[in-house]
């Protein structure tokens, strides 16, 4: 059980994660562990949902990958790199598709990109100007919608930046960690593929102390709210009622 949202943003990418791994015997679950589901490597981060070997080894197809310098060409050349080297290796033991899925941001000459390797056949999809998000894991249900919303109120004119996106993606999975059936669960991990000091992409972990900025910032949003509530109830409460006719 997992949660991973990604956002494509005008200078960046932003990827988070819950950190809840959930041990099962058969179908049913036994317990739950903490974990770290964020892997960074040079330039790359990897983010992915299902059972955590095939993570293990789709990770180890793109540290090998990056170590030999293959992140070149455009960014569908890229992706259909890594498609092809994970398939080939779940293959290797007969793993079917269907069972993990991921998100993977990386740098593709100077320009950051990101792409969804969805969980059904494990396809490419790059995220663009017209569709910059995504999420994967048994709380997409909730976080598809919350990410829409967001997009509605706070990018209703194209991509965010890699701090405004960070701000969501802390609400997006916090929202989600705290009406989750179960599964999901914190600390909030957040990754970024931004520019550094002298331009070049490169790719990092918030710390905590950044992290809770971003909660801090949700809670000021909350706080608006429930004002804005208070605010349209004492107006309403003030509406002169209209004489009826006689």
């Amino acid at each position: 059980m997992t949660i991973v949202v990604g956002v494509f943003c005008a200078d960046g990418v932003v990827i988070g994660t819950d950190s809840a791994a959930t041990f099962a015997h058969g179908q049913f679950r036994t317990v739950e562990q903490l974990t770290d589901k964020l892997y960074v490597h040079g330039n790359v981060i990897v983010a992915g949902t299902g059972p955590f070997g095939l993570g293990q080894r789709f990770c180890e197809v793109v540290r090998k990958c990056w170590d030999s310098h293959k992140f070149t060409g455009s960014p569908i050349d890229v992706a259909k790199l890594l498609c092809a080297a994970g398939r080939s290796d779940f293959g290797e033991t007969s793993a079917p598709m269907g069972q993990y899925g991921a998100l993977v941001a990386f740098p593709c000459g100077h320009k950051p990109s990101l792409c969804e390797f969805q969980v059904a056949d494990f396809q490419p999809e790059m995220k663009d100007e017209r569709i910059w998000y995504a999420s994967l894991g048994s709380a997409q249900p909730i976080t598809d919608p919350f990410l829409a919303l967001m997009r509605q109120v706070f990018w209703q004119d194209g991509l965010p930046s890699v701090e405004d996106a960070s701000f969501v993606v802390t609400w997006a999975i916090e929202h989600a960690i705290q009406v989750n059936p179960g599964g999901v669960n914190g600390p909030t991990r957040i990754a970024v593929l931004e520019a550094g000091k002298k331009g070049r992409l490169s790719a990092r972990i918030l710390d905590n102390e950044e992290v809770d900025l971003h909660r801090q910032n949700i809670d000021d949003a909350i706080e608006h709210l429930r004002e804005f509530r208070h605010r349209h109830q004492q107006a309403d409460a003030h509406v002169p009622e209209v004489p009826k006719a006689e």
